[in-house]
């Protein structure tokens, strides 16, 4: 329980802190560009136009709503964290209580040894798939609110404005299933991001890796940094998805024609998104690059 609770105050400290930088990203992502590019310099130095970076939309947002604008959709976000921190450490002593993955095993650690490290493997990631995946689905109707929080600022509406406020208002108008817009592709973006993840960091660790190296806790430590990050951006279309999907038709502006499409589903989206060549869009907040072949609309604010 000391545990948990010390993962749930760390977790809400990160929260709080990293929260303008998920709002801004969330803003970009659903193409909210209230700013018109302007002429920069990349890392060459050449010169390009570029879009406003993330500094310059905190500042275009703390202009309309002020410094406490940046923290919108903050309440259902910590929300979140705190249930999935303790649904996913509850998930993870049930399976360790009932799943004995190595004490059916009568064989020579000497001998198979390989065999075993991949046995470990497989039932440590089975395992973090299983709590991860629980703690998602549990969760998910705090992110779509937090989410639809976030793209008010596009119409500035005021639809969502509390956690049981809101709660309502998605039951009233879409049931039971609009708690879980967005739901599939965050599940499937999550576990493919923990296998490839874990999968890497294993390879890395077992083959490239020698026990007698020194500093060898912070060096896998490091490649299990690495190998995160590197599947985070293989993934990162599916996060992209997931979010439009969870304010897609909702009723607010950001989500409807003509600033957004409707899309029927999560497939439709993703080709939507392929054909115009946005799966990365959002994907980084710094040297944004204008879209090749985009017409910026000043009145809309985005791009087409």
């Amino acid at each position: 329980m000391a545990d948990t609770c010390g993962q749930v105050l760390l977790g809400s400290g990160l929260t709080v802190l990293s929260h303008p930088l998920m709002y801004i990203k969330v803003l970009v992502q659903v193409g909210h560009e209230p700013l018109p590019p302007s002429l920069g310099r990349n890392l060459f130095g050449r010169q390009v136009y570029q879009l406003p970076g993330l500094f310059a939309y905190a500042k275009h947002i703390i202009k309309i709503d002020g410094k406490a604008g940046l923290f919108k959709g903050l309440g259902p976000r910590l929300c979140a964290g705190t249930i999935g921190t303790v649904v996913h450490s509850k998930v993870v002593q049930v399976i360790q209580n009932s799943l004995h993955f190595h004490h059916h095993l009568n064989c020579s650690m000497e001998t198979y040894c390989v065999s075993l490290t991949y046995i470990s493997f497989f039932s440590q990631t089975t395992k973090e798939m299983i709590a991860r995946s629980c703690a998602t689905i549990v969760t998910h109707p705090f992110h779509v609110i937090t989410l639809r929080c976030m793209v008010q600022f596009i119409g500035r509406e005021t639809k969502y404005s509390g956690v049981f406020d809101s709660i309502v208002t998605v039951y009233r108008e879409e049931g039971i299933l609009g708690f879980f817009a967005g739901l599939i592709p965050r599940l499937l973006g999550d576990v493919f991001a923990l296998w490839i993840c874990n999968l890497l960091a294993h390879v890395i660790n077992t083959y490239a890796i020698d026990d007698s190296m020194s500093h060898t806790g912070e060096i896998k430590n490091c490649s299990q940094a690495v190998t995160g990050f590197f599947a985070s951006m293989l993934t990162y279309p599916f996060v992209l998805v997931s979010n439009l999907m969870a304010v897609n038709n909702c009723g607010l502006a950001g989500g409807l024609p003509p600033y957004a499409s409707v899309y029927p589903t999560w497939v439709d989206c993703w080709r939507h998104l392929s054909r115009e060549g946005n799966m990365s869009r959002g994907n980084s907040l710094f040297f944004r690059k204008l879209p090749a072949g985009k017409t910026y609309a000043i009145d809309q604010k985005r791009f087409f």
